[in-house]
């Protein structure tokens, strides 16, 4: 079971801030470090200092740590232009050394968009899949051919698809509750699904839902990663989880119901429930990120009994 790193910036974090548990992800062993793609708060945080550009967080980080995967769950297509975020994704990629992953959903937070002008379309499923068509097009167009695409709401001519990342494959995750859609287009363009904040009854039906999407297309049912976004808080005694549920101002009860939380042994064994349902990959979604102790014990406690 890979255990990565998944913060949430908007909920207030520097890029510094973001570094430090980027730098503490590295050291500890963990797989990964990912952010969310939001630049309005939810909830009743200050969200001071105010949004970090998760593109523009990840550029850095890329020149910063050396091991890690960097990547976002999720990047919301309403936020660029298909073309735009192909050569931003490639160029980061580069700047890795080929270590990126790029998160694609179609984007949900309308008070967001209305704040910082963003249009908040309609018709994001439609917009999402016509994204992922034109980035993992550009990608593959071989250096030196030209790709075209016309759909209906995005049209390229004569593009150069340039540049291209450093991976051979940058893999793309998709993610989500959908009982339909979501699994169609998982098994078309993804190297991964992920679902987030899910049950371990709600995570094995869409599991399955995206395994038979995959045979219908032709994939073998084990050709995509599944994954899952947990909410974790973790402590060596019942005070010290109680300690780190009030710092997130979270109920204890709930977060153990509703993801990863309480002693080591516990969060093991609840881990332990997942991967009999078929995850592979668990996000560990990190509120508090100036506790990097939490991150310490995990790895120690935690993660240490996985491998």
């Amino acid at each position: 079971m890979d255990l990565r790193i998944f913060t949430e910036p908007q909920q207030g974090a520097t890029y510094d801030t973001l570094l430090a548990v980027a730098k503490a992800t590295e050291d500890l062993g963990f797989d990964a470090f990912f952010r969310s793609d939001h630049y309005l708060k939810m909830g009743s945080v200050d969200g001071l200092p105010g949004p970090t550009d998760a593109w523009i967080t990840l550029a850095g980080l890329a020149r910063e740590t050396r091991r890690i995967r960097l990547g976002t769950l999720m990047t919301a297509a309403t936020f660029r232009l298909p073309g735009v975020l192909a050569v931003q994704v490639a160029q980061v990629d580069q700047m890795s050394g080929g270590r990126i992953e790029l998160g694609l959903g179609a984007g949900w937070f309308a008070e967001e968009h209305a704040a910082y002008g963003i249009p908040f379309p309609k018709e994001r499923f439609a917009r999402l899949e016509e994204q992922l068509e034109i980035v993992t097009g550009l990608w593959q167009t071989e250096v030196g051919k030209t790709y075209d695409f016309h759909g209906r709401h995005y049209q390229l001519t004569d593009s150069p698809a340039l540049p291209k990342p450093a991976q051979r494959k940058v893999p793309v995750l998709i993610g989500g509750h959908g009982a339909a859609r979501t699994p169609r287009l998982a098994a078309r363009y993804a190297d991964e699904f992920n679902m987030p904040f899910g049950s371990i009854e709600d995570s094995e039906r869409q599991f399955g839902r995206v395994r038979a999407a995959a045979k219908e297309a032709g994939r073998g049912s084990g050709a995509l990663v599944l994954s899952n976004t947990l909410v974790v808080c973790v402590g060596r005694d019942d005070a010290e989880v109680a300690r780190r549920a009030a710092a997130i101002g979270r109920e204890v009860d709930e977060l153990k119901a509703n993801g990863l939380a309480g002693t080591p042994a516990e969060v093991v064994d609840k881990i332990g429930r997942y991967a009999e349902i078929g995850s592979q990959r668990i996000y560990l979604q990190v509120l508090d990120l100036t506790d990097l102790d939490h991150l310490e014990l995990i790895s120690a406690q935690v993660q240490s009994q996985l491998s």
